[in-house]
């Protein structure tokens, strides 16, 4: 069972998260799928969820993010001390932008 502390972070967590993800893709959604890893279908639902059902659905006791970078490339290509950073954030969103949008259901 999850304590109440940590259950309220993770609420916290959830709604800077989708507060985020609605900025983001109401300012543009192509990129905001792009950054955010996510399909069309789901940047408009959050784009289009209102403030009480945004907080509602943070209120879940699961964390509604997840990280991206699952494999070693991606994780070594973040962390690497790289003497030209320009280079390093293309490789980066190189890789980034091989990772599947993952799909809403």
């Amino acid at each position: 069972m999850i304590n109440t502390g940590n259950t309220q972070e993770i609420g916290d967590l959830n709604l800077a998260y989708l507060l985020l993800a609605q900025r983001l893709v109401r300012e543009d959604v192509a990129s905001a799928m792009f950054r955010l890893g996510m399909s069309r279908e789901l940047a408009d639902l959050l784009g289009k969820l209102s403030l009480a059902q945004t907080v509602k659905l943070a209120s879940s006791s699961l964390l509604l993010c997840r990280f991206r970078f699952d494999d070693h490339p991606i994780v070594s290509a973040l962390s690497n001390d790289a003497k030209d950073m320009s280079l390093q954030q293309a490789h980066t969103a190189i890789l980034m932008a091989q990772q599947p949008a993952y799909a809403t259901n």
